[in-house]
């Protein structure tokens, strides 16, 4: 849970970092000057705010090797936490890296947007990490679970591919609009108006699914559906916060609550995907592995 909510926070703090233009607080890397490790009080509030977010880092690192450690008597019961935990843990000071070239190129808009794709990797990573562990979905599933039918596990992967492309090409409308990080930085030469568009063409698709979805599941009762009500209300909030921000000339505290969202639907998506494909073997009516009829299990 720790590591799903600090990347989110490390999200929302790398936003905050672009909206203040605070990008150059530190100049340089791995040091925030030539001379010092740290900010220094003569670099003010831009250097401040640059150099908290450079911190965070090390703590998800931290969390992520407490959980390494954690599960090293389990690696071999428990692949499926090792192996998340692992990725989660190299994954962090490659982003960290990625973070200094962004400072070193001048924040050039692709390597931002690099920078930004490798934070939403793992809040999928960290959300299917905490099904896991929560025995929610994998190796640790309750068996009784009810296997969703067909339809809604090929909805519930367009969801969260949606998502996904939403994300992705919110990077394009990132940069090529007015919050580059720095006034000296270089945006994206693409029509503002185009890219929006194209980046609201998978949102659309992506209300549609997410009611088809809640509709499908809303008999069940059961996790899956709460997985689809929190899809539903998160694509909605997302787009309304998206159109706001759009028809207000892209205010600051819009585009970060935006990249709250962002986080938000990430887990969702991915939360929902993996609930319908991860979490029971057979559906009601289907045969079980002797090839013995399964009796209808009640929904819950």
């Amino acid at each position: 849970m720790a590591s799903l909510i600090g990347q989110g926070v490390l999200i929302v703090s790398g936003g905050v970092v672009r909206l203040t233009g605070s990008g150059l607080g530190c100049p340089t890397w791995p040091k925030c000057t030539a001379e010092s490790l740290t900010n220094t009080p003569a670099m003010g509030i831009h250097g401040l705010i640059e150099f908290g977010n450079r911190t965070l880092t090390f703590l998800l690192a931290a969390v992520a090797l407490a959980m390494l450690v954690m599960l090293w008597n389990l690696r071999k019961e428990r692949k499926d936490l090792f192996w998340l935990a692992f990725g989660l843990l190299a994954s962090i000071p490659a982003q960290a890296v990625i973070g200094g070239i962004t400072v070193l190129s001048g924040l050039n808009p692709y390597v931002v947007s690099l920078h930004f794709l490798v934070s939403a990797a793992l809040v999928v990573v960290s959300m299917l990490l905490v099904n896991r562990t929560y025995g929610r979905t994998g190796m640790s599933a309750p068996r009784d679970a009810v296997r969703p039918s067909k339809v809604v596990r090929w909805l519930s992967i367009a969801a969260a591919v949606c998502t996904y492309l939403a994300v992705i090409l919110g990077t394009l409308v990132t940069g090529a609009g007015p919050h580059s990080g720095d006034s000296s930085s270089p945006r994206i030469e693409l029509d503002g108006y185009l890219v929006t568009r194209i980046h609201a063409t998978p949102v659309y698709v992506l209300v549609a699914v997410s009611l088809i979805l809640l509709v499908l599941l809303w008999r069940r009762g059961d996790i899956l559906r709460h997985a689809a009500i929190l899809l539903v209300l998160g694509v909605l909030a997302q787009g309304a916060i998206g159109y706001w921000q759009y028809f207000n000339g892209v205010p600051a505290v819009l585009v970060g609550l935006h990249m709250l969202g962002s986080s938000f639907m990430l887990a969702v998506g991915t939360n929902v995907m993996d609930l319908a494909l991860r979490r029971g073997k057979y559906s009601v009516g289907s045969r079980g592995a002797e090839g013995a009829h399964t009796a209808p299990i009640p929904h819950g």
